[in-house]
């Protein structure tokens, strides 16, 4: 893009340097499907793993308002550690939307019950709180043993170093 400038009958062509950060969308993102092994990992630190894979953090075309991750498939939800009293100490609270509908469940009664719902709980605290960290949550798959439903989407190891 050229402007031509006009001073004191002076005219002159300068080329305007344009320079900006390519921004990812939907048209040119490559998700992938990754496998992650939940066994005697901390909760904690499985679910920061997690979220930033399923976030897309990890990649160079990261962009905030872009649902750039990967598909993650969590498998032996039931073997994640946590430390200390936390099976006991460890509360969730939610609210029926009743006076006095205040209910509390310790970890060790939501593992008993479902797993699962450790991992997902962990994880989904760990993204944004609005439409897109709703889309973003659908990429998490979590699976209490060893064997999971999705062998066909041929899922590549992702090892997680702690």
């Amino acid at each position: 893009m050229y402007y031509i400038c006009t001073h004191l009958y002076k005219v002159s062509a300068l080329k305007k340097n344009i320079l900006y950060t390519k921004s990812a969308n939907s048209s040119n993102i490559v998700k992938k499907w990754l496998l992650v092994d939940a066994s005697n990992i901390s909760l904690g630190r499985l679910a920061t793993q997690v979220a930033i894979l399923i976030r897309g953090k990890n990649k160079t075309y990261f962009t905030p308002h872009v649902d750039c991750g990967d598909n993650v498939i969590v498998k032996n939800a039931n073997k994640i550690k946590l430390s200390g009293n936390k099976w006991k100490d460890k509360l969730y609270i939610r609210y029926t939307g009743y006076p006095g509908g205040q209910k509390t469940l310790t970890a060790e009664q939501i593992f008993s019950k479902n797993p699962s719902i450790l991992v997902e709980k962990a994880v989904r605290g760990m993204l944004p709180k609005n439409k897109l960290g709703s889309s973003i949550f659908r990429n998490l798959r979590v699976v209490n043993g060893e064997n999971h439903k999705y062998e066909n989407l041929n899922p590549k190891e992702f090892k997680i170093n702690f």
